[in-house]
């Protein structure tokens, strides 16, 4: 097997990729997929090698991603945003043999010291790119012949992607062949349809991001479906492109699902189109989605994954999920809930959520330590994720483990404080940590982002508070500030709080 041959049945003239105004056929698609693999593999690598990828959400990446993968190396898609800096830590921690470019990544690799990147022996550039050592890879595609798909096994090494860090420092995880192609499947076995061939996706997300890359980009190629490809993301561009071009599926993070809501002068027709609505990669605040339902007439139904998981574990589509559940894990998936003892929890009752199943990773790039620490005896991927199930079966994400504040021996949820806060009409977004506290151990700090021409009160919001939280729950301290720090996900970067 090879994932990069999910996209090999299509017909040639069906619509793969649509681009700043260029709609790329799969026929066409896979001739340059094929010229891009041929330039690779004339360049004297061997299966396994590491190529990084530098570039934006656009064709470039598409082909690179296929190429790289098609050709038996291991692909490294990296940040193109990310300084120089961070771009020559995470190509050294791979070895990376190849870097492929595009003009957003160039920038962080002119000051890159090669010395620190001894591995590195080929970065390939788009025309006009003014790299010193570099190949123009457009002039390389257009004299190559193309060479053949490399046959791989599943358990073969197919990416590395760094983790967002939200737990530590980011650390390259390991997925397979076999890991990408079975969340694919696992998805499409559910029965309502999460993508058909005859669907319009829009991918905004960065696809070096797991979410980007495999839920949308590979599941859209797999159906041979339609994938709309947006490289910087506007709410009012983008409410204009899903009725130019009809867009019937659309998921992303919870920071694009608000910025939607908040698009002056729109309603439902603006939608009309949209069949399937889901957001993930972090808690989605249960205000945007009655917004959409209520003033744009769609439901955003929540998911949850991660990297390690290739991502996607749960998802509510399909179901009479309430709003703030993440749905059910999807077909092939066992999911558990267990306390600090490693036993099941009852109904209701908070527990770490573990995940077992064939999308789950090899482990973490030579950190063989971290890997049994996340991967125990018996398969179990342990997420760091708190979550409860309800009597329906139906999960909700109360945080992570790891985030946990414990306030006189009792637990508190970050994210359980923080969907309370942004109900407050004053408060536009919301972040809590625990802080040291001489005789409670811990207390909870919040930080909070004011709504447009409104103030916020730090007693009243307090007050707020403990009109939906039991008093050891809520703030004793409120900083109002210009941003929440978050990760590419969505997620809040605590420690950055902290």
């Amino acid at each position: 097997m090879n994932l990069a041959t999910l996209l090999e049945d299509h017909p040639g003239d069906r619509t793969a990729i649509v681009a700043a105004g260029d709609r790329i056929g799969y026929g066409r698609l896979r001739d340059e997929i094929d010229a891009t693999r041929g330039v690779l593999s004339g360049l004297g690598l061997e299966p396994g090698d590491r190529i990084a990828i530098l570039c934006g959400t656009n064709p470039r990446f598409v082909r690179a991603w296929f190429a790289i993968i098609g050709a038996g190396f291991v692909a490294v898609p990296l940040n193109p945003q990310a300084p120089g800096p961070e771009i020559e830590r995470e190509l050294a921690a791979v070895n990376a043999r190849a870097v492929i470019v595009g003009p957003a990544g160039i920038a962080p690799l002119r000051d890159l010291d090669r010395s620190a990147v001894p591995d590195l022996q080929h970065v390939l550039v788009p025309t006009g790119a003014e790299l010193e050592g570099s190949v123009d890879l457009d002039e390389a595609m257009e004299l190559d012949s193309g060479s053949p798909i490399v046959e791989r096994s599943e358990y073969d090494l197919c990416a590395l992607l760094f983790t967002s860090g939200t737990a530590g420092s980011p650390k390259a995880a390991m997925l397979s062949h076999g890991n990408f192609a079975s969340n694919i499947r696992q998805m499409l076995s559910r029965p309502d349809q999460v993508t058909r061939p005859d669907d319009v996706s829009i991918c905004v997300v960065p696809m070096f991001h797991v979410l980007g890359l495999n839920s949308i980009l590979n599941l859209s190629m797999w159906v041979g479906g339609t994938l709309v490809l947006v490289e910087r993301f506007d709410p009012a561009s983008m409410v204009d492109l899903i009725e130019h071009e009809k867009v019937t599926v659309l998921a992303g993070p919870p920071t694009m699902w608000s910025a939607l809501t908040l698009v002056d002068g729109i309603g439902p027709e603006s939608f009309a189109s949209l069949r399937l609505a889901v957001s993930g990669a972090a808690a989605i605040p249960d205000r945007v989605v009655r917004d959409a339902e209520e003033r744009l007439g769609f439901r955003i139904y929540e998911g949850y994954g991660l990297t390690e998981a290739s991502p996607s574990v749960t998802i509510a589509s399909g179901t009479d999920a309430p709003v703030g559940s993440i749905g059910r894990p999807i077909p092939g998936v066992e999911v558990r809930l267990v306390d600090t003892d490693g036993d099941d929890v009852y109904v209701s009752d908070a527990g770490e959520l573990l995940v077992r199943g064939p999308n789950v990773f090899q482990g973490y790039l030579n950190d063989p330590d971290t890997t049994a620490r996340v991967i125990d005896a018996d398969g179990w991927l342990h997420t760091g994720d708190m979550a409860v199930v309800d009597d329906d079966g139906f999960l909700f994400l109360v945080d992570r483990a790891k985030d946990l504040i414990i306030v006189s021996g009792f637990n508190v949820y970050p994210a359980e404080v923080e969907r309370i806060l942004v109900t407050h009409p004053s408060v536009e977004e919301a972040g809590v940590v625990g802080v040291p506290h001489p005789h409670s151990g811990e207390a909870v700090k919040a930080f909070v982002v004011a709504a447009e021409d409104r103030t916020v009160e730090e007693d009243e919001l307090i007050e707020w508070c403990a009109t939906e939280l039991a008093r050891y729950k809520c703030p004793t301290k409120v900083d109002v500030v210009d941003e929440i720090p978050r990760g590419l996900g969505g997620k809040v970067l605590r420690r950055e709080l902290r």
